[in-house]
């Protein structure tokens, strides 16, 4: 019965009166494009090699373990900034420390991927070393009217933002991952593997944070300041706290704030009032003592995300008699189909996440 109470909640759509369009995405590898947005360009000079690489039909750790054995270096020695989905084609930087040239990088292809550039830098890549990424995604099977559907829905969306929603790639093959957390948070499955144990923990995490998201969607706070909000500032990423609803409701309309929902964990940054409130109830209703957060130590320090996020550039393009091109740009460890379930309003199987 327990186990139950974790399993994965839907998020409400934030266009529900909108018809959408249907389809089918990742019909073909080719269908799903997505580039990393390099938080930085490579010095020039250091000891390790920046590679930007163009992969299809593998992983990220595959690749990035093929080329440190083709330059000569342990597969600890390569980074990246984020994972990329096997089934799509993807571009990314793949950091290696190594004593080849960029001349030498160049010319590495293998099976699935091919090195596009190469430049020296002084440090590794590190998960969340990028700005975003920008995806072009087609959609087959669209009804006649689906241009036009994609289109009203897509000038909404610029206007209202998307929500950052946690996408079911983040729950695992079976969608367990968050119930396995949980039992891991309350001692009833022991797992000494590390690399699961973050997994499971993360995936808890998600879950909670897209409860406290529907709840604000569903009651209409989505786009607006509640009492005690953690509101964070998009040009710099500040978080306060909310005491006076009337004065920043409206800059989270205009979109310099945006209300920060919870990852939780012993080290959040604190809530208070009505909004501490809702998020103490979604815990509740997962039955999770807050005091067990620490038992996790450095694996559920906690964390805010918004829960509102904008996206860039955001466009349709026909792509046949029934299909069409959907791009657009979105922050680092957001997903797509944040934007996707909007406009096919279908159950969208997640293809990336831009962590």
């Amino acid at each position: 019965m327990q186990a139950m109470q974790i399993a994965q909640r839907p998020v409400p759509l934030l266009t529900p009166e909108l018809p959408g369009t249907s389809g089918l995405v990742r019909v073909a590898e080719d269908d799903f494009y997505v580039e990393e947005l390099p938080l930085y360009e490579p010095s020039g000079a250091g000891e390790h090699l920046y590679l930007t690489v163009e992969k299809r039909g593998r992983t990220t750790p595959e690749v990035a373990a093929e080329i440190a054995r083709y330059l000569g270096a342990r597969e600890r020695d390569a980074g990246t900034a984020g994972l990329k989905d096997k089934r799509a084609v993807s571009v990314q930087r793949i950091s290696v420390l190594s004593k080849a040239t960029p001349e030498e990088a160049l010319r590495l292809q293998g099976r699935g991927f091919r090195v596009l550039a190469a430049a020296r830098h002084g440090n590794k890549l590190r998960p969340g070393h990028l700005r975003g990424n920008r995806f072009r995604i087609v959609v087959r099977g669209v009804v006649p009217e689906g241009i036009a559907r994609a289109r009203a829905i897509c000038a909404r969306l610029a206007e209202i933002g998307v929500a950052n929603l946690f996408g079911p790639q983040r729950f695992g093959k079976y969608g367990d991952n968050a119930e396995l957390g949980r039992a891991i948070l309350l001692g009833e499955r022991p797992i000494r593997d590390r690399f699961l144990r973050r997994i499971a923990l993360s995936a808890l995490q998600s879950e909670l944070f897209n409860r406290c998201l529907a709840a604000r969607i569903a009651d209409g706070l989505f786009a607006t300041a509640i009492d005690g909000d953690v509101l964070k500032k998009r040009a710099t990423g500040g978080l306060f706290v909310c005491e006076d609803p009337r004065a920043d409701a409206p800059r989270v309309f205009s979109g310099e704030l945006d209300p920060a929902g919870p990852l939780p964990g012993h080290s959040l940054f604190a809530s208070s009032g009505e909004a501490a409130r809702r998020e103490q109830a979604v815990l509740a209703e997962s039955h999770i003592d807050p005091g067990s957060f620490a038992s996790a130590g450095e694996e559920m320090q906690g964390a805010r995300r918004p829960y509102r996020i904008a996206p860039n550039d955001l466009r349709v393009e026909p792509a046949g008699d029934d299909a069409l091109v959907v791009s657009f740009a979105l922050p680092k460890g957001s997903y797509a189909v944040s934007v996707l379930r909007e406009i096919s309003k279908n159950d969208v199987e997640e293809a990336d996440s831009s962590a």
